[in-house]
């Protein structure tokens, strides 16, 4: 299915919607999230989220509890598989990089967990503590990385299937300095999904392998899947698909892990960020 132009202007009446990119993400205001949301507010931030890939919500201030009940609103919250989450709080999972650290967690282009048999529908990641500069996150669309393959190309990626793993060592190496201070060891899990999913709400089909997690395609060596893989990866990110999320104390973000990749960018050496993530579960991708 041909992906219609994105619904810039629909009417929304409870919310207000703030397209901030071409290609995707867009500003939610006018909505305390802290709260329980009548239905009608839950329907229509749930068609912003489908329209714009990413939605934000800035000056929030949100308890992990908070965040939880928020997130339910739109999903079943699901546990990371490799870390365990606070204590307090077991979903939701604390994103930390002190400031002694190198290596941010997931500093990657990646869909989330793609290793599972059911991938995440989408993440929430809010702001606790960010640096005084630096710390940006990068999304990108993942139907634009499609619909601007060739016709050829997306014929051939039609009848391929993507082989993903949780041991890829590029991410693999993110997860170190969290996995040692639980006492935790890396799972090793695999999956393998379409090189190419068809949304299962919107209808529309988006590129899906990812360089974090895609080790190579079913039926094809490692060495043969490397330079399409290459190629994929490289286009899948290219700078017209992307908006950069500067973080602001109490902000949060809500992107689409069927049809999005994102990359915290790596740039506040010397400065500790904290983050809460919660995941929401997923279908099998089709």
């Amino acid at each position: 299915m041909k992906r219609k132009k994105k619904a810039l202007h629909r009417n929304y009446r409870f919310i207000n919607v703030h397209p901030i990119a071409g290609a995707l993400g867009a500003e939610i205001k006018g909505v305390n999230i802290s709260r329980p949301l009548k239905r009608e507010v839950v329907l229509e931030i749930r068609q912003a989220f489908l329209d714009h890939l990413v939605i934000f919500f800035h000056k929030q201030e949100l308890t992990p509890q908070e965040l939880l009940a928020f997130s339910r609103q739109f999903g079943q919250p699901m546990e990371y598989p490799q870390l365990k989450g606070l204590p307090e709080c077991p979903m939701i999972t604390e994103v930390i990089k002190l400031e002694s650290e190198k290596l941010n967690f997931g500093g990657v282009w990646h869909s989330d967990t793609t290793y599972l048999e059911s991938p995440p529908m989408g993440s929430m990641l809010y702001a606790v503590k960010i640096p005084p500069y630096g710390g940006d996150t990068l999304f990108a669309n993942q139907y634009l990385a499609y619909e601007t393959l060739s016709e050829g190309l997306k014929k051939t990626l039609g009848d391929l299937v993507g082989i993903s793993t949780s041991t890829k060592l590029e991410v693999a190496k993110t997860r170190d300095n969290r996995l040692s201070d639980s006492g935790e060891k890396l799972k090793i899990m695999c999956a393998s999904h379409p090189a190419v999913r068809t949304h299962p709400e919107t209808g529309h089909k988006a590129l899906f392998v990812n360089s974090a997690h895609t080790t190579h395609f079913e039926g094809w060596t490692m060495q043969e899947s490397q330079p399409l893989l290459d190629y994929l990866f490289e286009h899948q990110v290219r700078s017209e698909f992307t908006y950069r999320l500067c973080w602001r104390p109490g902000s949060l973000a809500f992107w689409d892990n069927r049809c999005t990749q994102h990359n915290p960018v790596n740039d506040y050496q010397g400065f500790k960020r904290i983050m809460h993530r919660v995941t929401l579960e997923g279908d099998e991708p089709s």
